[in-house]
Protein backbone atom coordinates (compact mmCIF):
# COMPACT_ATOMS: atom_id res chain seq x y z
CA UNK A 1 0.00 0.00 0.00
CA UNK A 2 1.58 3.17 -1.25
CA UNK A 3 1.21 6.65 1.14
CA UNK A 4 -1.06 7.94 -0.91
CA UNK A 5 -3.34 5.36 -0.16
CA UNK A 6 -2.16 5.21 3.44
CA UNK A 7 -3.28 8.52 4.11
CA UNK A 8 -7.02 8.34 1.64
CA UNK A 9 -7.61 5.26 4.73
CA UNK A 10 -6.37 7.38 7.61
CA UNK A 11 -8.25 10.47 6.75
CA UNK A 12 -11.70 7.92 6.18
CA UNK A 13 -10.99 6.60 9.36
CA UNK A 14 -10.37 9.74 11.22
CA UNK A 15 -13.61 11.28 8.85
CA UNK A 16 -15.71 8.82 10.63
CA UNK A 17 -14.76 8.17 14.12
CA UNK A 18 -13.08 11.79 15.01
CA UNK A 19 -12.17 10.57 18.34
CA UNK A 20 -10.52 7.17 17.13
CA UNK A 21 -7.09 6.63 18.18
CA UNK A 22 -3.48 6.46 16.74
CA UNK A 23 -3.17 2.87 17.50
CA UNK A 24 -7.04 2.46 16.63
CA UNK A 25 -6.37 3.43 13.48
CA UNK A 26 -2.93 0.81 13.29
CA UNK A 27 -5.34 -1.78 14.14
CA UNK A 28 -7.89 -1.10 11.63
CA UNK A 29 -5.56 -0.65 8.86
CA UNK A 30 -2.83 -3.40 10.08
CA UNK A 31 -0.10 -1.00 9.70
CA UNK A 32 2.96 0.06 12.91
CA UNK A 33 1.20 2.77 15.21
CA UNK A 34 4.66 4.51 14.43
CA UNK A 35 3.96 4.81 11.13
CA UNK A 36 0.69 5.87 11.32
CA UNK A 37 1.75 8.84 13.26
CA UNK A 38 4.32 10.16 10.90
CA UNK A 39 1.48 9.79 8.54
CA UNK A 40 -0.86 11.82 10.49
CA UNK A 41 1.75 14.62 11.72
CA UNK A 42 2.65 14.71 7.91
CA UNK A 43 -0.71 15.74 6.77
CA UNK A 44 -1.06 18.23 9.99
CA UNK A 45 1.55 20.26 8.76
CA UNK A 46 0.62 23.16 6.91
CA UNK A 47 3.90 24.61 6.77
CA UNK A 48 5.28 25.59 2.93
CA UNK A 49 7.30 22.23 1.85
CA UNK A 50 10.78 22.66 0.13
CA UNK A 51 12.35 19.54 -1.26
CA UNK A 52 16.19 20.08 -1.63
CA UNK A 53 17.99 17.35 -4.51
CA UNK A 54 21.55 17.97 -3.69
CA UNK A 55 24.34 15.09 -2.86
CA UNK A 56 26.68 17.45 -1.16
CA UNK A 57 25.35 16.95 2.21
CA UNK A 58 26.87 19.52 3.87
CA UNK A 59 25.42 22.17 1.34
CA UNK A 60 22.45 20.99 1.42
CA UNK A 61 21.90 20.84 5.39
CA UNK A 62 23.14 24.15 5.88
CA UNK A 63 20.28 25.18 3.21
CA UNK A 64 17.92 23.27 5.23
CA UNK A 65 19.09 24.70 8.46
CA UNK A 66 18.60 28.28 7.16
CA UNK A 67 15.25 27.57 5.40
CA UNK A 68 13.67 25.48 8.60
CA UNK A 69 14.53 29.01 10.57
CA UNK A 70 12.21 30.89 7.80
CA UNK A 71 9.52 28.87 8.97
CA UNK A 72 9.66 26.25 5.81
CA UNK A 73 8.96 21.94 6.14
CA UNK A 74 12.90 21.02 4.45
CA UNK A 75 12.80 17.53 2.97
CA UNK A 76 16.49 16.00 1.43
CA UNK A 77 17.15 13.71 -1.12
CA UNK A 78 20.51 13.18 -2.89
CA UNK A 79 20.14 12.69 -6.38
CA UNK A 80 17.65 12.74 -9.13
CA UNK A 81 16.15 9.33 -8.64
CA UNK A 82 15.17 9.83 -4.55
CA UNK A 83 14.32 13.54 -5.83
CA UNK A 84 11.62 11.93 -7.63
CA UNK A 85 10.65 9.79 -5.03
CA UNK A 86 9.83 12.28 -2.54
CA UNK A 87 8.80 14.78 -5.26
CA UNK A 88 5.74 11.80 -5.34
CA UNK A 89 5.65 10.88 -1.80
CA UNK A 90 6.18 14.18 -0.04
CA UNK A 91 4.32 16.58 -2.69
CA UNK A 92 7.01 19.90 -1.67
CA UNK A 93 5.53 23.56 -2.93
CA UNK A 94 8.63 24.09 -4.46
CA UNK A 95 12.16 22.07 -5.23
CA UNK A 96 15.75 23.15 -5.66
CA UNK A 97 17.40 20.90 -8.09
CA UNK A 98 21.16 20.38 -8.38
CA UNK A 99 22.65 19.62 -11.64
CA UNK A 100 25.23 17.88 -10.98
CA UNK A 101 24.59 14.51 -9.36
CA UNK A 102 25.74 10.77 -10.04
CA UNK A 103 23.02 8.54 -11.28
CA UNK A 104 20.24 11.07 -12.76
CA UNK A 105 21.83 14.57 -13.24
CA UNK A 106 19.26 17.54 -12.86
CA UNK A 107 18.39 18.04 -16.02
CA UNK A 108 17.16 14.64 -16.30
CA UNK A 109 15.22 15.14 -13.04
CA UNK A 110 13.60 18.05 -13.92
CA UNK A 111 12.61 16.87 -17.45
CA UNK A 112 10.77 13.93 -15.39
CA UNK A 113 9.02 16.05 -13.12
CA UNK A 114 7.90 18.39 -15.66
CA UNK A 115 6.51 15.42 -17.96
CA UNK A 116 5.06 14.06 -14.84
CA UNK A 117 1.28 15.11 -14.63
CA UNK A 118 1.03 14.87 -10.90
CA UNK A 119 4.24 16.63 -10.33
CA UNK A 120 4.35 19.44 -13.74
CA UNK A 121 2.67 22.22 -11.22
CA UNK A 122 5.50 22.16 -8.76
CA UNK A 123 7.74 24.87 -8.86
CA UNK A 124 12.02 23.99 -9.53
CA UNK A 125 14.70 26.20 -8.80
CA UNK A 126 17.58 24.71 -10.57
CA UNK A 127 20.32 25.52 -7.75
CA UNK A 128 23.97 24.54 -9.27
CA UNK A 129 27.81 25.36 -9.67
CA UNK A 130 27.07 25.47 -13.86
CA UNK A 131 27.27 28.73 -14.65
CA UNK A 132 26.95 28.54 -18.41
CA UNK A 133 24.51 30.79 -20.45
CA UNK A 134 23.99 27.18 -22.28
CA UNK A 135 23.15 25.23 -18.95
CA UNK A 136 21.24 27.93 -18.06
CA UNK A 137 19.08 28.04 -21.32
CA UNK A 138 18.69 23.88 -21.17
CA UNK A 139 17.56 24.11 -17.33
CA UNK A 140 14.94 26.69 -18.45
CA UNK A 141 13.75 25.34 -21.35
CA UNK A 142 13.46 21.71 -20.02
CA UNK A 143 10.36 23.36 -17.25
CA UNK A 144 12.79 24.80 -14.55
CA UNK A 145 11.28 28.21 -13.21
CA UNK A 146 14.54 29.65 -11.85
CA UNK A 147 17.88 29.11 -12.31
CA UNK A 148 20.84 29.84 -9.14
CA UNK A 149 24.23 29.74 -9.63
CA UNK A 150 26.62 28.59 -6.61
CA UNK A 151 27.83 30.26 -4.61
CA UNK A 152 24.37 31.85 -3.87
CA UNK A 153 23.56 34.93 -1.41
CA UNK A 154 20.80 32.93 0.42
CA UNK A 155 18.54 36.75 0.85
CA UNK A 156 18.67 36.43 -2.90
CA UNK A 157 17.61 32.28 -2.80
CA UNK A 158 14.85 32.89 -0.87
CA UNK A 159 13.38 35.68 -2.25
CA UNK A 160 13.62 33.97 -5.67
CA UNK A 161 11.60 30.82 -3.03
CA UNK A 162 8.75 33.62 -2.06
CA UNK A 163 8.65 34.63 -5.85
CA UNK A 164 8.08 31.01 -7.35
CA UNK A 165 5.63 30.11 -4.47
CA UNK A 166 3.90 33.85 -4.75
CA UNK A 167 3.14 32.56 -8.70
CA UNK A 168 2.33 29.05 -7.74
CA UNK A 169 -0.48 30.36 -5.38
CA UNK A 170 -1.82 32.68 -8.04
Amino acid sequence: MNTENIDQKILALMESNPHMTDAEIARSLGLDENAIRQRIDFLCDTREKILIVDEEIDASTALRLALESEGYNVIEALDGYEGIRKAKSENPDVILLDIMMPGMDGFEACQLLKADPALKHIPIIMLTAKGEVDDKVEGLELGADDYVTKPFNLKELKARIRMVLRRGAV
